[in-house]
């Protein structure tokens, strides 16, 4: 590069020097942070789909996180419970007798109705690395909005399956922030608990790590870390430590140590098929309904509300249109899902008692990526475990927590990477657009700026410190930041507002949000724990008082 070429970036440069050139697909899975056993996750049975003209007592939109809490309790309380869930069940192994796709060979499974790849690393060398594939209902959607792209996993399990599985709980100190109406004891002292309980939380053995070959990029990243005094944290996981220490001893079939994370792991990451959705099975009162998507709730004559269900097959086409009556409706499509739905329900007067705050409040939770090149004297490991398990904590003098994240290639690539997370300030709202009739999300792309300016509380001391230099080759031509997208949507209904303390509904009986939704934009760490969590506080209080 020239200087004037790296100058332009406003940003030091790529450079050879620092790493060896490799081949292949670099696809950023560590960006997205059961038992010992060698068999596939499985998930909670369909049985027959829902038909049409059935009455349900509940009916939960997603089996996500908040929806797989919210179907359990209730099924636990003696409630029927009917979960709809727009992905598949992701229970049947595919030609490579696996069910997930290996994270460097995407192939049809990896991504959600879309003919070519949309990685999260779309290049390397500056060269692009996405490729074409089948039209089919994968497992990871990267929705397009106005200036980012949201990754959500689709099928059962939700977010679960596609996530690094970093099992963080925030910071007692900064709850308040997050949300303001939510009792900080409860939340410390039963719920958060609760929920780590429930996902099945632990934190690496120290001792394991110091010695692992598939942690030395994390060790590097902890030196470098500590050496510009930043704080390095452990960070609990939903992974199967034991399976992992099998997988480096060469005992049992490799999963984390073969990169898989970002379409999916096939055996030693405690996703919601090994957790909640397992327990939810033994209930014996919770059935599903995978590849059906609903689009519509209104209120029912005589009570309770109608429901508009399209069932799919796997390139994504309606095949059947099924009406359906429920009780009580409870929406747990995540974020995006859920916001996008109530906005149309609002606009379409299918829900014209909604209040003007459904939509409002939506934050990508500060996201943003980046990769140093490190010098020859520092390699960070050909094999490289795709579950991180460490962070650097700036939060409070610099407004970024960054996970110290695998580039698991399989070469020595003498790179760091890193997901940030930022107190971006920047909300976006989601409105309906009946021209196109679809919802749009005003993010600007702009907003990122903000959480650039975090991270580099943190890279541009370290940079300083070690004498080495952003890479540009990962998101982009002279690209330093990934900052087009976000792997933590958060906000859409939030709690207090679009709901009350509890995520009732304004202006319905028996309509409530358990998800992601919630929140207001930022957890200040990895959000799933804080959603699984405040899932466990709401429906506790709608059990006890609303059934």
């Amino acid at each position: 590069m020239s200087d004037s070429a790296r100058r332009s970036t406003g940003s030091k440069g790529f450079s050879r020097r620092g790493f060896i050139v490799g081949t292949g697909s670099i696809l950023g899975a560590a960006a997205f942070a059961g038992r010992a056993s060698a068999t596939p996750p499985q998930a909670a049975p369909a049985a027959a789909p829902i038909p049409s003209g059935a009455h349900v007592p509940a009916l939960v939109i997603g089996t996500g996180y908040g929806g797989s809490v919210a179907a359990l309790r209730l099924a636990q309380a003696g409630v029927d419970v009917h979960m709809i869930e727009m992905g598949m069940s992701w229970d049947t192994p595919g030609p490579d007798g696996k069910i997930f796709a290996n994270t460097t060979t995407p192939d049809s499974r990896s991504f959600w109705l879309r003919t070519k790849t949309k990685q999260p690393i779309s290049n390397f060398l500056g060269f692009p690395i996405d490729k074409d594939i089948s039209r089919y209902t994968g497992i990871l959607d990267a929705e397009e909005f106005s200036g980012i792209t949201v990754y959500q996993g689709r099928g059962v399990g939700g977010g679960s399956l596609v996530n690094g599985g970093m099992a963080v709980t925030p910071k007692r100190e900064n709850f308040g922030a997050i949300l303001p109406s939510v009792n900080v004891d409860e939340m410390y002292n039963t719920y958060y608990p609760r929920a780590n309980t429930g996902l099945g939380v632990a934190t690496i053995d120290p001792a394991w790590f110091d010695t692992a070959d598939c942690y030395q990029y994390a060790r590097v990243g902890r030196k470098h870390a500590q050496r510009s005094g930043f704080p390095f944290v452990f960070v609990p996981t939903v992974y199967d430590w034991d399976y992992m220490k099998q997988e480096a001893a060469g005992t049992v079939p490799k999963s984390a140590l073969a990169g898989e994370i970002l379409y999916g792991n096939n055996y030693g990451k405690k996703s919601l098929q090994k957790t909640y959705l397992a327990r939810i099975k033994e209930t014996g009162k919770v059935t599903i309904s995978p590849l059906h998507k609903v689009t519509s709730v209104s209120p029912a004559t005589g009570g309770g509300y109608t429901v508009v269900i399209d069932q799919i097959d796997t390139t994504g086409v309606t095949t059947l249109t099924k009406t359906v009556t429920a009780d009580k409706v409870f929406f747990a499509a995540g974020s995006v899902g859920t916001s996008k739905l109530l906005v149309k329900l609002k606009a379409t007067g299918a829900l014209p008692n909604l209040n003007s705050e459904i939509g409002q409040g939506w934050g990508d939770n500060g996201n943003v990526m980046c990769g140093r090149a490190n010098h020859m004297w520092d390699p960070t490991g050909a094999l490289q475990a795709s579950i991180p398990t460490g962070g650097i904590d700036n939060w409070n003098a610099g407004g970024a927590f960054a996970e110290i994240a695998p580039l698991p290639t399989g070469i020595e690539t003498f790179a760091s990477f890193y997901l940030s997370i930022t107190k971006n300030p920047n909300r976006a709202r989601f409105s309906w657009n009946a021209a196109t009739g679809r919802a749009d999300l005003d993010w600007q792309a702009s907003w990122k700026q903000p959480s650039i300016d975090m991270a580099k509380s943190i890279f541009d001391k370290i940079n300083a410190k070690e004498g080495t230099i952003y890479r540009t080759d990962l998101f982009g031509t002279y690209k330093v930041w990934g900052d087009h997208l976000t792997y933590h949507p958060l906000g859409g209904a939030v709690l207090n507002q679009a709901t009350d303390n509890y995520g009732r509904l304004h202006g319905y009986s028996g309509l409530y949000v358990i998800d992601g939704a919630l929140i207001p934009g930022n957890t200040s760490v990895n959000p799933f724990v804080t959603i699984t969590a405040l899932a466990e506080r709401n429906i506790e209080k709608i059990i006890a008082t609303d059934l």
